[in-house]
């Protein structure tokens, strides 16, 4: 199978809860408080680690690659569950129950500056722990508005899982590929916010580009960082880091500054951008293997 078709197999892939289902757990969550919550994980994950082939196999191709060796069942079911807790933490964080978690910032100085200079600036982030953790560092200081750009698609199901968990802030995810998509980003970043783009991931398997990642070619897609091009505003790396326990390590680094026009060769600064977007990417998943959540065969 190739990497397209694979990705479009992973984006058509049934979806394994509902609206319904998404109110119900987010209804219990809430009354139950993390720590309780987090105890119902471990069945929970045991279970989908039991009943997932397809995932169990991706979990093991790409930790042998982050790892450094074959990994154990245990290591995979950890895998599981360290996503499993950043799902959950995602209740609790767009709820704005802040208390439950622990969260230190490594270059906030630079986000600050970006605020402080006014126009925004684009967040690039990936399926790598809890991008919801950059909401909490925005409402230390100025509630900073952090909107989301996704391929329509996807947004369509973020959008009902947002309504379902927070209503207000369905409103925020922006569907990339839409005729109106960059004029409603151009106008966010205009009025301040932070865009986050989850930039490793698309769900065609259209216009990618193959860049060497944790020894392999693989495929990322072009189309966050053509939109990066267009818009000319700052582009800075960031992850939440799970730490475990309730702890978050937020990182912020910056991929490019902001420019006054096009780049004079913009296929080197696309070419160039992404490389660094990539290599970083491999970094914390080498630092931190279990945070990252793409559970298919990503260098197919």
């Amino acid at each position: 199978m190739s990497g397209q078709s694979r990705t479009q197999e992973w984006a058509s892939r049934p979806e394994r809860g509902s609206t319904s289902a998404i109110k119900l757990a987010t209804w219990i969550a809430l009354r139950l408080g993390r720590r309780v919550a987090h105890v119902f994980l471990y069945p929970v994950c045991l279970y989908f680690l039991l009943s997932s082939p397809t995932a169990i196999r991706a979990s093991r191709g790409y930790l042998t690659r982050a790892l450094g060796h074959r990994p154990r069942l245990l290591e995979i079911y950890r895998h599981f569950l360290t996503f499993g807790s950043c799902v959950l933490d995602r209740v609790y964080l767009l709820n704005e129950q802040e208390t439950w978690f622990d969260i230190s910032v490594e270059g906030e100085e630079l986000v600050r500056q970006i605020d402080a200079d006014g126009g925004g600036c684009l967040l690039f982030g990936g399926h790598f722990g809890n991008f919801e953790a950059a909401r909490i560092v925005g409402r230390r200081y100025r509630d900073v508005p952090v909107s989301l750009l996704m391929y329509e698609a996807n947004a369509r199901k973020i959008r009902a899982a947002l309504a379902a968990i927070n209503p207000k802030l369905e409103a925020e995810v922006i569907g990339l590929g839409r005729l109106d998509s960059l004029i409603l980003v151009a106008e966010r970043l205009r009025s301040g916010n932070f865009v986050g783009v989850l930039a490793d991931r698309n769900i065609d398997g259209r216009d990618m580009r193959r860049l060497p990642f944790l020894g392999a070619p693989a495929a990322f897609p072009q189309g966050p960082f053509r939109v990066a091009m267009m818009l000319q505003r700052p582009v800075v790396m960031m992850a939440g880091v799970y730490k475990g326990r309730g702890r978050y390590e937020v990182r912020f680094e910056l991929l490019a500054p902001a420019r006054d026009g096009r780049p004079a060769d913009p296929q080197a600064w696309l070419d160039e951008i992404m490389r660094r977007y990539v290599s970083r990417l491999e970094a914390l998943c080498r630092e931190e293997p279990y945070n990252w959540f793409n559970f298919y065969d990503f260098w197919a």
